[in-house]
């Protein structure tokens, strides 16, 4: 059975575990109502993307 000879020091254990961090969500007004949105996403609030309406969203 394969054994590590050394314990990994936690120097290295960090440098593996480097890019495992969760990074921030992007987030941008949506130009028709103001609310925040996903880039590239469609508005929840007014169904609108690219400034035109894709959904129309029941009030």
């Amino acid at each position: 059975m394969a054994v590590p000879k050394r314990k990994t020091s936690p120097s290295k254990r960090g440098m593996r575990r480097s890019h495992d961090a969760l990074s921030v969500e992007a987030f941008q007004e949506c130009s028709n109502c103001g609310e925040l949105k996903r880039p590239h996403h469609l508005c929840a609030a007014c169904g609108h993307y690219n400034g035109r309406e894709v959904v129309a969203v029941g009030v």
